[in-house]
């Protein structure tokens, strides 16, 4: 197992479409820094989800893990969630956050600010791809349609998915 250097994970952003769309600034040695979807204001102890502004597809060979840039952790923001991203899932990201600044003033993050570091891992064994209920998460159908074909290249067992995801609501387009 290994985390992919930026070569690599060009070569998968260009094939698969693993970060879409994605911004070659972005690209962060080892990884990529997800942007926000919206601007978002954390008052003192308040939680919330914030959203990635791109797309991510985690293809079967790979696992991918979640940071939050480290500036927003010495602003006082928490992060709870266990970041995992399962091979196979392919949506926008939600981090959950909440403020708990030492001085009890609000936290703004603005839309497009880089706030989560990607890294991708290879995995050795065989994929367990992704069947939950989060599957295409905050994509609209025209996004889900550009994925369909990238699942099925991917995934020779495509159509059972297809079944898996429709019984857990996340209903891809077949």
């Amino acid at each position: 197992m290994g985390i992919l250097g930026k070569n690599r994970l060009i070569d998968l952003i260009e094939q698969y479409r693993v970060i879409y769309p994605y911004d070659y600034n972005l690209l962060d040695g080892d990884g990529y820094i997800l942007t926000v979807n919206k601007e978002t204001t954390l008052h003192y102890l308040e939680h919330q989800n914030l959203i990635s502004y791109e797309i991510v597809f985690t293809p079967p060979n790979l696992v991918a893990h979640l940071t939050a840039k480290s500036k927003y952790g010495r602003m006082g923001l928490s992060f709870l969630n266990a970041a995992k991203v399962h091979s196979g899932f392919v949506g926008r990201l939600a981090l959950e956050i909440v403020n708990l600044s030492n001085d009890r003033h609000p936290i703004t993050i603005k839309r497009g600010d880089p706030f989560m570091h990607i890294e991708f891992i290879t995995r050795e064994g065989e994929p367990s791809p992704y069947i939950g209920r989060y599957q295409f998460q905050y994509l609209t159908k025209e996004e889900k349609q550009i994925y369909i074909p990238i699942l099925k290249k991917s995934f020779p067992n495509y159509e059972e998915l297809a079944e898996e995801w429709a019984k857990n609501k996340a209903s891809p387009a077949i």
